[in-house]
């Protein structure tokens, strides 16, 4: 079996989930060491050696980490190769020097292995998975605290066009949802008042 051969076969059978979580942007992702713990068994499996590679690009007055990802067969020596670039932050608080690269490295890296086995981040719409990811993309948008006057202007303007009052939304949001005025904290003050006085 071939290099090509080989990597298209790892490309089928490699599972690497987002098993990491974001605790400040409240989102699932996957590090290039999961990419690397998923991808490593497979490659010995089917007779190849993945290997990650950086070097450091200077453009201008910013320095890059360019990252290879190589896959090998161990039978012939023939390889395939992805590279990816990651720009190092020009200042990253609480980081010395070294850190900035080592994260621009893992980012680079992370994109490196990503392009070699055709990682996708999107499910199939047909999938229980998209169903999951869609929802999870909907409850971060529920659980939005801060709705701004942009987006009170915007609902107000799509409002009128369709000839809906804000009574109507308020009523059925109360009897749909069985909320009670209390729910409406999230709203900016000045909407806040106006809403609250319809609860009397």
């Amino acid at each position: 079996m071939g290099i090509y051969k080989k990597l298209s076969v790892i490309q089928k059978e490699l599972k690497s989930p987002k098993n990491q979580f974001n605790s400040f942007g409240k989102y699932n992702y996957r590090s290039c060491e999961d990419i690397l713990e998923a991808a490593k068994p497979l490659s010995i499996k089917h007779g190849a050696v993945l290997t990650t590679s950086d070097k450091i690009i200077n453009v201008g007055d910013r320095y890059y980490v360019e990252a290879t990802a190589t896959l090998t067969d161990i039978e012939d020596d023939s390889q395939i190769m992805n590279t990816a670039s990651a720009r190092e932050s020009l200042d990253k608080k609480g980081m010395d020097s070294s850190q900035i690269t080592g994260t621009a490295s893992s980012y680079a890296r992370k994109y490196a292995l990503n392009g070699l086995f055709c990682i996708d981040d999107t499910k199939d719409a047909d999938t229980d998975e998209h169903k999951v990811q869609s929802n999870q993309s909907t409850e971060r948008v529920v659980k939005t605290d801060n709705v701004t006057k942009v987006t009170v202007a915007q609902l107000t303007a799509a409002m009128k066009k369709k000839g809906v009052t804000e009574e109507q939304i308020f009523a059925t949001y109360k009897k749909d949802a069985n909320k009670t005025c209390s729910d409406l904290k999230f709203l900016p003050q000045e909407y806040k008042v106006k809403y609250l006085s319809m609860c009397k």
